[in-house]
């Protein structure tokens, strides 16, 4: 399906390196968002195995899974208001996030923190790719009576299939990448009630077959009188809590790149209102109820759905598995493939376009061997999650205060795209802005490194202030970008 696209937004006296196509403010043909099409994209992106498993992680560490879906209700709700505070520029302005990203850190320093989100989402990309890989790999062992099963290959360490598997699924995300951000808005626009649908239909299915949901629902937490970790909720409560936040951290910085498509306000916002918080709790409490439905129907409890689908068998199987690998093509498309293209462009705009810039994300998406990022729950949640959002909570900070507290939702469109006006500072960077993202960041690397298991033991205070990474970089490099900035920058 070839998209046709509205002629970009000239600026005139625009830089060649500043300024093309894909970067360019979006053109009133352009803004056919409505608030339906940002709740579909955030159904489609939020569906998804690592959303399904969330809970998991929690439920694993000790919480009942009435806290466990407390806990990601709650960060959700919290990572919203960054969400709609940051979109609001693009929607006014029609600019994406790496050109957003230049009214703070300086016309050249922008790639900074762009290319810092971008690698996380590659990160992201192949980890995505490979579940949708493994679906694949399982449809294809469920209608051949396990036919193309192997041994695992050296290096790798996963069998051809397995392999083969994962770059049939990343070819899928090539082809919607040549296409552009539109075909991704019709593809998200399509899938989202067929995912909600399907959802539903396995805990309807897990329900009938368990007799009930079980006794996972009804186990206590183990931080109770008598509990196996009796007192330490908390401890467990916060990082976890941060951990949610960093779930949707990646999309609360580059959201400018769906909201600019957005023609109001309101379309934005409540698009996410109604997509965000709503589709995250739904599916994470079916991945809670329908594990606890496998203790009963298997005997043990399958957090997988990969797996529990292969588990299921029959006609059924090719179904849900269809489902699943267009679940996160859509979350893999829109949350790992359209920011760091964009990043990547914003390097070199007149040789890098969005296309290009996706293609180098899908390189190193392969690049990263995904399969091996996934060894636990526990580095998932508490290395993983929590340790970008250490990197990215900072970069919130700087935005929010440039662009509310500073500037008052003022922007010199013109200025974004050219070497010398507004947002030159010295000769394209912005000190003020990396002093204050490495305020922000470096006091939480002592405790990823530990978390990591760089480090054996850091002093305690690295450990607590490791636990709120998110929260503590967003208010360390907000409020020293706000003290440096508020007397050096005009009303604009």
């Amino acid at each position: 399906m070839e998209v046709s696209r509205a002629p970009a937004v000239r600026i005139a006296g625009a830089d060649p390196g500043l300024w093309n196509a894909d970067l360019a403010p979006t053109a009133p043909r352009q803004r056919t968002w409505r608030w339906n099409s940002i709740a579909a994209l955030w159904v489609g992106m939020a569906v998804c195995v690592p959303t399904y498993m969330l809970a998991a992680g929690l439920i694993s560490e000790g919480m009942s899974w009435r806290q466990a879906i407390l806990c990601v209700l709650l960060g959700n709700v919290i990572v919203l208001m960054p969400m709609a505070l940051v979109g609001h520029a693009g929607t006014k302005y029609g600019i994406p996030f790496p050109v957003l990203l230049r009214s703070s850190f300086g016309t050249r320093g922008a790639n900074v923190p762009a290319i810092l989100r971008g690698l996380v989402a590659c990160g992201w990309f192949g980890i995505q790719t490979w579940v949708g890989g493994s679906a694949i790999y399982t449809i294809l062992n469920g209608v051949s009576g396990n036919w193309f099963a192997g041994e695992p290959l050296p290096v790798l360490g996963i069998g051809f299939w397995q392999l083969a598997s994962f770059l049939a699924f990343w070819g899928m995300h090539v082809w919607f990448i040549a296409r552009g951000t539109e075909s991704i808005r019709w593809l998200e626009s399509y899938a989202a009630p067929f995912l909600i649908v399907m959802g539903l239909a396995l805990l309807a299915w897990a329900y009938v077959r368990a007799g009930g949901f079980g006794q996972m629902l009804s186990a206590p937490s183990q931080f109770g009188a008598g509990g196996a970790r009796e007192g330490q909720f908390w401890s467990v409560f916060l990082p976890g809590l941060t951990a949610m936040v960093g779930f949707w951290a990646t999309l609360s910085l580059n959201i400018p790149d769906f909201t600019r498509f957005c023609p109001t306000q309101k379309d934005q916002l409540l698009g996410q209102v109604l997509g965000l918080p709503p589709t995250m709790v739904l599916f994470s409490f079916i991945g809670v109820a329908v594990t606890s439905a496998t203790v009963v129907i298997f005997g043990e409890a399958i957090w997988d759905p990969v797996v529990l689908l292969g588990r299921m068998g029959g006609v059924t199987v090719i179904i849900a598995l269809f489902a699943l690998v267009v679940a996160t093509l859509t979350t893999n498309l829109a949350a790992n493939v359209v920011a760091p293209a964009n990043g990547f462009s914003n390097i070199a705009p007149g040789k890098i376009s969005f296309k290009m810039g996706g293609y180098i994300t899908a390189g190193l998406g392969v690049a990263i061997f995904p399969w091996k990022l996934l060894s636990s729950t526990h580095g998932y949640i508490f290395t993983w999650l929590i340790g970008y959002s250490a990197l990215l909570g900072p970069i919130a900070g700087i935005l929010i205060v440039d662009y509310f507290l500073i500037r008052r939702t003022k922007l010199k469109v013109e200025d974004l795209f050219r070497k010398e006006g507004a947002y030159t500072y010295v000769k394209g960077w912005n000190p003020v802005a990396i002093i204050a993202l490495a305020a922000g960041v470096l006091p939480n690397v002592p405790g990823f490194l530990q978390a990591a298991g760089a480090l054996k033991s850091v002093p305690h205070v690295f450990v607590t202030i490791y636990t709120y990474s998110w929260f503590v970089g967003l208010f360390i490099s907000g409020g020293l970008y706000w003290l440096l900035s508020r007397r050096k920058v005009s009303g604009e």
